[in-house]
């Protein structure tokens, strides 16, 4: 597939994230993500303010799902979502309804490996029970905690050559990224990119970071944009 350039709104005010989404679309970002942050703030009338703001731009939901797979899928597409996440580490039972619910509503589920002991075997286990997309994803805590401890911090760089081997879907990483590695994601053969804390978003305060945003924004989206077809 060709690069996909995805802003991630981990903000906790939904005015913000409107106006946030506004800018990175007139930059060229692709999709947009409602953040697990906006998510706890604003729940599904987040969502419904982005689609009516944005009717045609795809729109992932962030949900972080481990249990009552259908319901929040079901809930999450009903309010204008084109994508939800549900986690490896959940009961295959619930990813597989977060399947189901995705074919029943007409939306796309991604399969999120945080946590996983083994990453890939994760990633392997996502697309086995039917997840559209792997999302590799070293999460925020562990980063930080690793780092306090003085030891070298994990990236999902580490091992996404591997995951993107193992699998057939297309995959996105995330996780500390810095926006030179970020670009680099097509071609290590993932041709999702997504931007967010601490890239887009300040990772302290989670408000839209400073400086000319838009700008910055363009030139990486021309930059994800010049890759050919990824996989």
């Amino acid at each position: 597939m060709k690069p996909v350039v995805q802003i991630s709104l981990d903000l906790t005010d939904i005015d913000e994230a409107l106006q946030t989404a506004a800018m990175a679309l007139r930059a060229g970002v692709d999709w947009l993500e409602a953040g697990t942050p906006l998510l706890l703030a604003e729940g599904l009338h987040g969502v419904r303010r982005l689609r009516k703001a944005f009717p045609e731009i795809p729109i992932v939901a962030d949900l972080k799902t481990m249990d009552g797979g259908y319901l929040e899928a079901e809930m999450m597409a009903k309010a204008g979502a084109t994508h939800v996440v549900v986690m490896a580490r959940a009961h295959a039972e619930t990813i597989k309804m977060v399947v189901k619910a995705g074919a029943d509503f007409g939306i796309q589920v991604m399969g999120d490996n945080l946590g996983c002991p083994d990453m890939i075997a994760g990633a392997k286990l996502l697309e086995d029970l039917g997840c559209d997309y792997v999302i590799h994803h070293i999460g925020y805590d562990e980063r930080r905690g690793i780092a306090a401890m003085g030891q070298r911090m994990p990236s999902p760089l580490d091992e996404l050559r591997e995951v993107v081997e193992a699998v057939s879907v297309p995959v996105q990483a995330v996780g500390g990224l810095s926006l030179e590695q970020a670009i680099q994601c097509p071609a290590y053969g993932a041709p999702m990119v997504v931007l967010g804390a601490p890239l887009t978003i300040d990772a302290e305060a989670f408000t839209t970071a400073d400086g000319d945003l838009e700008h910055s924004l363009r030139l990486i989206c021309n930059k994800i944009h010049s890759y050919g077809n990824v996989q």
